[in-house]
């Protein structure tokens, strides 16, 4: 299995950080055609910017 990796940088932007400030409707609009999943947590998003371990959902 693959070790985890934390993101680098400013976590500014991504849906984990959005979560913990509850600015649910921001996340809304970011997850509305996800095409990246967060290896860390599972949460998928449109755009890789928006998470800390991001990978295509699809090939």
């Amino acid at each position: 299995m693959a070790e985890k990796t934390c993101c680098k940088g400013d976590h500014k932007g991504h849906l984990c950080v959005l979560v913990s400030e509850k600015k649910f409707d921001k996340i809304k609009q970011l997850v509305m055609e996800p095409k990246f999943i967060c290896f860390n947590c599972g949460r998928v998003a449109d755009s890789e910017k928006n998470l800390c371990n991001p990978m295509p959902l699809k090939d």
